[in-house]
């Protein structure tokens, strides 16, 4: 007997359906809670099917849902049954060469089981704690810089209503200095009716490691933008109110990302992987924790392309009779975040190393992949095509390091 458990996951709850062998289905469908009470009736019918199956331990097969399986992977991993996710894609797929449309639970618990037996399906393979605490960590970071950044530009269109001047008044408007003196004086008005000895007190007391020639010349600048500014007096107080409320959510977002950065630091430097990924030129911190987080242990695949396709950067293929497409586009039905992170690796990599250009001599960061990136230019490719050949490059190149635990300055 091959005995499987076939779970379609939703929110709080989990379909079951149980085969024997190929063909053999066992009992009807049912619902289990992702509740102390549920899992203890499923752990109860996984030792039924264990006895019946002459003490061979069901695989239990599943697909990716977001995080709407997490508790029903901590429940087999503790009671240590081997579990299989599935792409969607792939279920989709399997969904699809019925002629009947029919969609319930039921039906998809009855498909994933049945797909276990037509699919080589393999068992999931393990993350370790410490890269799925990175990831975690490395996908809030990315969710509350997106939110951060939505909120700075609805911060400066009410800026615009109010104080449009401010904006050179400071080298960088998003600044903490910057943002906690618009605080405290957001309109013409609140600057006109201060001192300029008063504005420099204020601003040397928001930024201590600054000289107090350095706050006078911030107040004087401060004083003519206010002079420049259309809105001599503001109307309506309820921009006002919002400019200070985007003000105090954007300030949070910082000390957010700030403490996530700090963690993510701390984390990253306890993995052997990450110094790995960081000894390429191009790749900073942020990239290269980015990237093992979600990599998660170069065990899980025994060969470049895999990683490749995991990233979403393999080109797809349509041929059909004696037409066989050309333009093909990368498939991105892996990692968003990996490919994200790959293309920020390649663009920093081939960038010119110098801040200022004393000649015309091009000295990239990454002297092979800059080599490569022109190759792929010279022979008439376009931009975007060169990139994504530069981060399929570099991809086959992180997985020689990671499985030979060897530095990039090693290697060359």
């Amino acid at each position: 007997m091959n005995p499987v458990v076939g779970l379609d996951v939703s929110k709080g709850e989990s379909q079951v359906q149980v085969f024997l062998d190929k063909g053999q289905p066992f009992r009807k469908s049912f619902s289990v809670k992702h509740t102390v009470e549920g899992f203890e009736n499923l752990l109860g019918l996984l030792k039924e099917i264990e006895r019946l199956a002459d003490g061979k331990q069901p695989s239990v097969i599943l697909e990716s849902t977001g995080h709407y399986h997490s508790p029903v992977i901590q429940f087999l991993e503790e009671q240590q049954y081997v579990y299989i996710i599935v792409n969607p894609h792939i279920s989709h797929r399997a969904r699809s060469t019925s002629l009947r449309k029919v969609k319930t639970d039921a039906v998809e618990a009855y498909l994933l089981c049945e797909l276990y037996y037509k699919e080589e399906v393999e068992p999931y393979k393990k993350r370790g704690i410490q890269l799925l605490n990175l990831r975690n960590l490395t996908r809030q970071q990315e969710t509350i810089s997106s939110i951060s950044a939505q909120t700075k530009v609805q911060l400066l269109t009410v800026l615009d209503q109010i104080f449009p001047e401010y904006r050179g008044v400071f080298g960088n408007l998003y600044s903490k200095v910057s943002l906690q003196t618009l605080f405290l004086f957001p309109t013409s008005e609140h600057v006109l009716n201060t001192t300029e000895s008063i504005l420099t007190e204020k601003i040397v007391s928001l930024c201590t490691r600054r000289s107090e020639k350095w706050a006078k010349e911030k107040a004087q600048k401060l004083i003519e933008a206010a002079l420049r500014n259309p809105f001599q007096s503001n109307l309506y107080k309820s921009h006002i109110f919002n400019l200070k409320m985007f003000i105090t959510i954007v300030l949070q977002y910082q000390e957010h990302l700030s403490q996530l950065e700090t963690e993510i630091d701390a984390l990253a430097k306890e993995i052997e992987e990450y110094k790995i990924i960081q000894s390429i030129p191009g790749i900073g911190e942020k990239i290269a924790a980015t990237i093992i987080s979600e990599i998660g242990g170069i065990d899980r695949f025994n060969h470049p392309k895999k990683l490749v396709a995991f990233a979403g950067i393999d080109p797809s293929v349509y041929s059909s009779g004696r037409f066989t497409a050309t333009n093909n586009r990368i498939t991105k039905r892996g990692s968003r975040r990996l490919r994200q992170a790959l293309y920020m690796a390649v663009y920093c990599g081939i960038r010119d190393a110098r801040k200022q250009k004393t000649s015309d001599t091009v000295i990239p960061r990454n002297k092979r992949l800059r080599e490569f990136y022109d190759k792929k230019r010279d022979e008439g490719k376009p931009y975007r095509v060169a990139i994504i050949a530069c981060a399929n490059k570099l991809l086959h190149l992180i997985y020689a390091l990671l499985k030979n635990k060897t530095t990039f300055q090693e290697l060359t």
